[in-house]
C-alpha cells in the first residue's frame, strides 16, 4: 500500500493528498530559491512516481515560472504558502516540505548549490536557539 501524505497551504484554502515514495529530499540555496522562499534554502521533497490529489482549493493555485528557466513554484493565491507542483511535463512531483501536515520519514539527502549560498547562512548552528518567541 502506498505512503500517503496529506498536506495543506497556511490558511487552509487548499487541501491535498500524496500518494506514493518521495525519492529525495533538497535543500537548496539558490538564489531564486531563497528568493522564493524569502529564506535560506528552500527545502523541497521529489518524486517520479508519487501522485498528488487536490482535496480542495485547486482554484487558489497559482503557478509561476521565471521565465527561459525550470524554476517553477506553486503557491496559494490567498495566503501566498508555497504548494507543490507538477514539473518536467509531468515526470516529476516537487512538493515543499513545510506544506505537509504530517511527519515524513525521510531526512534531507543534501544542501544543493550550497556555494551560491547567501553570506549570513553560515554557522547558523552556532546561533542562539529559542522554543518560543523572543522575550
Amino acid at each position: 500500500m502506498a505512503r500517503k501524505n496529506n498536506g495543506s497551504c497556511l490558511c487552509g484554502a487548499v487541501r491535498f493528498e500524496i500518494s506514493g515514495e518521495f525519492e529525495t529530499f533538497f535543500l537548496c540555496h539558490c538564489a531564486r530559491c531563497r528568493k522564493g522562499t524569502g529564506s535560506a534554502h528552500a527545502a523541497n521533497l521529489f518524486s517520479s512516481t508519487a501522485a498528488i490529489t487536490w482535496m480542495s482549493g485547486y482554484d487558489c493555485i497559482k503557478t509561476y515560472r521565471v521565465p527561459a528557466t525550470r524554476h517553477e513554484r506553486s503557491f496559494c493565491t490567498e495566503c501566498g504558502s508555497a504548494l507543490p507542483s507538477v514539473q518536467l511535463n509531468g515526470a516529476l512531483l516537487v512538493v515543499p516540505a513545510g506544506s505537509l501536515d504530517n511527519a515524513i520519514d525521510i531526512q534531507p539527502n543534501a544542501h544543493i548549490c550550497f556555494a551560491s549560498r547567501a553570506q549570513w547562512d553560515a554557522r547558523l548552528e552556532d546561533i542562539p536557539k529559542i522554543d518560543g518567541l523572543p522575550s
